[in-house]
């Protein structure tokens, strides 16, 4: 089996295969610590990697990673960070705030590469773009602000809806900023918003189910680490449900979902591992400037559309930056 096929998992930690301990003793080791799982992750995980290369780094020749997996409990991340201080890693990588807020709590003096989806300079966590100072730099997604976008294409997707659903994680710091956003964004498409929430994984049945119950037409899934690691269970019930869904990444339209805008999650693990790479060569991450991934992309999976017996408006298929059959 090949590497990029494996990652040995053991309580939400993972290395990767045959690499032994005095291997990785004598050489850096990364700490990357993510808010999702490792089967959700795979692809992203991939372009950390191909970022590492571009800095001349490849695992297990000359670089090691310590993997831990919070698979949407952010209360992990302390953990994670106490034991990559204890290992002594040379960088640490971590997504989302949650991980960001443990690492800069944890040391002041290991670099850290984030990748966030809000203004890192709003968050405190850098003093500005350009130059971030301190031990902290890295990459910015603002996906958490392209709610109301992402409503208002659903909104055309089926739009004589008059009743749309948005399916919320209420343990993710960026719950108020979504629900705001939404709600501001429905009462500008006239139609009325109905807010289901859940940040266990048996709470899903139960939120789709009061959502219909309530007669949406659609419904959006919030932008979400614990929701990108079920991604699956997701799409499943949206299916099983006859509901058209908006999702965060193309990762969720590749599955069987319906739709997604966003940023691409492999650009920001590309080049948070190119950061990684740069440090380990020697650069400060303070001066290294906050990249702002400014690239989205709208997919349509037109099988799953046909499968929910929609017709994809002509304009809104021209507008996407792929549609996948």
């Amino acid at each position: 089996m090949r590497r990029r096929e494996f990652l040995g998992l053991i309580g939400g930690t993972a290395v990767w295969p045959g690499i032994g301990y005095a291997q990785r003793a004598a050489m850096p080791v990364i700490g990357l610590a993510v808010g999702g799982s490792a089967a959700t992750l795979r692809p992203a995980l991939a372009a950390f990697e191909d970022g590492l290369k571009e800095s001349g780094y490849v695992v297990g020749q000359n670089v090691a990673i310590e993997f831990r997996f919070a698979e949407g409990q952010f209360d992990r991340f302390s953990g994670f960070m106490s034991d990559f201080i204890e290992r002594n890693v040379s960088v640490i990588v971590t997504t989302n705030n949650a991980g960001i807020f443990a690492a800069k709590k944890a040391t002041s003096t290991i670099p850290t590469v984030f990748s966030v989806g809000e203004d890192p300079v709003k968050l405190g966590l850098v003093s500005s773009f350009n130059r971030p100072e301190g031990n902290l730099t890295g990459v910015t997604q603002f996906a958490q602000d392209l709610e109301a976008k992402r409503l208002a294409l659903l909104h055309e997707m089926v739009p004589k809806s008059s009743t749309l659903g948005a399916l919320l994680n209420p343990s993710f710091e960026p719950f108020a900023s979504q629900l705001r956003q939404l709600e501001e964004a429905a009462s500008r498409l006239g139609v009325k918003l109905v807010v289901v929430r859940a940040n266990i994984e048996s709470e899903f049945d139960a939120a789709f189910s009061s959502a219909v119950e309530q007669k949406i037409q659609a419904i959006l899934i919030g932008a979400s680490p614990f929701f990108n690691s079920r991604r699956q269970q997701l799409i499943v019930l949206a299916a099983r449900l006859g509901l058209p869904a908006m999702y965060e990444w193309r990762d969720f339209v590749e599955a069987g979902g319906l739709m997604s805008y966003g940023t691409r999650l492999a650009d920001a693990f590309r080049q948070a591992g190119t950061y990684a790479g740069r440090i380990l060569k020697g650069d400060k991450p303070g001066d290294l400037p906050v990249v702002q991934l400014t690239k989205f992309e709208f997919v349509i999976n037109l099988s799953t559309a046909k499968a929910l017996g929609i017709e994809v408006p002509p304009l809104l298929s021209a507008r996407a930056d792929e549609v996948l059959e």
